[in-house]
């Protein structure tokens, strides 16, 4: 590792998916991420829980419902219906090409109409071994904000996509599905350190500015 060019973001996501006209059908349907968001025909083996899921972090639960419910109309199955937890409100979906994604706030009450921005995308990555990922990631220059148990937050203030850890049963079990999962995680993150792959099998590519995602 080139020890000068330290991680501290991530410009967007590839997913590898199946159908390539039907996915970016879906998901500008659904969420309208831009650049944040890339795909790539991908027909890679890959089965059960494929270790991350993206999630979507809105002002309000009116937002969440919102997003939810676009989804669903878009093809999206229910994981876990939008509703109030102990932490705010949130719902889980799977897209047609199987990646899990989570929509949720921090609020329990409305304070607007509904609307569809996105204040926050964010990346989590189920991890076998939360401190051993934990160590590789701030080697390579991230900054932990908040890290409780197995849950680890990245300092990614300044990325287009946030970045943490969790545990790989923890995580399976939040989004509602087994936490058993073979072949292929489908995904290549795009960050701004030279490229690797994580403990966990994750490859990450590098981009030398926004204008290359």
């Amino acid at each position: 590792m080139n020890t000068d060019q330290k991680l501290t973001t991530i410009r967007s996501v590839t997913l590898g998916v199946p159908d390539l006209d039907a996915a970016a059908r879906f998901y500008d349907d659904a969420f309208g991420l831009g650049e944040r968001l890339q795909l790539e025909s991908s027909n890679e083996p890959t089965g059960g829980f494929r270790g991350f899921t993206m999630s979507l972090v809105v002002a309000q639960p009116a937002d969440v419902v919102h997003l939810f419910d676009a989804a669903v109309a878009a093809g999206a199955t229910v994981l876990k219906p939008a509703e109030k937890s102990l932490w705010g409100f949130g719902g889980v979906v799977r897209a047609p090409d199987g990646t899990i994604w989570q929509m949720a706030s921090e609020a329990k009450k409305d304070t607007a109409p509904a609307t569809h921005r996105i204040e926050h995308v964010v990346l989590l990555i189920g991890a076998d071994d939360v401190s051993a990922s934990k160590r590789f990631y701030s080697e390579r220059g991230l900054e932990v904000a908040k890290s409780i148990g197995g849950y680890v937050d990245f300092d990614m203030e300044a990325s287009p996509i946030g970045f943490g850890l969790y545990k790989r049963r923890a995580l399976a079990k939040t989004v509602g599905v087994a936490d058993d999962g073979s072949g292929a995680h489908r995904i290549l993150i795009h960050g701004d350190a030279e490229a690797f792959v994580d403990p966990d099998g994750f490859a990450w590519a590098q981009v030398s500015d926004a204008s290359d995602t």
